[in-house]
């Protein structure tokens, strides 16, 4: 115990702004002192935005403005998505602590939680992006066959330029979610991704091979 309170004690205090700032370019720095400090400040929140995030990309996905309106789909992805996400992500960070502890990796779930929470900053971004996209497209991007290109030029590079970003902002997620757990638990990079894809293997494909047993 005395070693870890030592080992606290060399990490500077760091602001609300240094942290999100920080969270780009030093996340091994944000990480360990988020752990550390017990740092659980605007997780919830966080976990909430990222539940919205997701829904917004999946009604998209799943063209639900084929067959609903532009405000029943906002307003599902961010009440909805918003408690599902906070949900998904607080079972799926109980998960990794569980599969973590076979492979010998420190850690809890609530440590695990708050990392992710951090990592999930990229992708809660892409919030901003929806704005311009929703004033000037509509219901469009959730449809199908969206009508995009009657908007003109400058809109459809924009809406494009966007799409971009938004790619980029999901993988710079992925990767500060294997650095969080990697901090977290204790593990080696390889072994960071392993654990993040072990409850998907231990959930989803049992599902997956019961469906196609049923589907028979």
């Amino acid at each position: 115990m005395e070693s870890i309170f030592d080992e606290r004690e060399q990490y500077q205090y760091l602001t609300d702004r240094e942290i999100f700032l920080k969270i780009w370019f030093s996340p091994r720095e944000v990480f360990k002192y988020i752990l550390y400090r017990n740092y659980d400040k605007y997780v919830t929140a966080l976990l909430i935005l990222a539940g919205v995030s997701r829904a917004f990309n999946k009604a998209a996905d799943k063209s639900m403005g084929d067959t609903m309106s532009l405000w029943a789909i906002i307003g599902l992805c961010v009440f909805v998505g918003g408690v599902v996400g906070w949900c998904v992500s607080s079972i799926y960070a109980s998960l990794i602590n569980w599969t973590g502890k076979w492979l010998r990796g420190q850690g809890d779930p609530k440590s695990i939680l708050s990392v992710m929470a951090y990592a999930y900053i990229p992708s809660i971004l892409s919030l901003i992006l929806l704005v311009p996209e929703l004033s000037i497209y509509g219901v469009e991007i959730f449809k199908t066959d969206g009508d995009i290109i009657s908007a003109g030029v400058s809109s459809n590079i924009l809406f494009y330029g966007a799409l971009i970003i938004e790619a980029i902002l999901g993988v710079w997620t992925v990767v500060l979610l294997i650095i969080g757990v990697a901090e977290a638990q204790q593990f080696s990079i390889g072994k960071s991704i392993l654990n993040l894809l072990l409850p998907i293997f231990i959930i989803f494909l049992p599902l997956f091979l019961l469906g196609i047993l049923v589907s028979k």
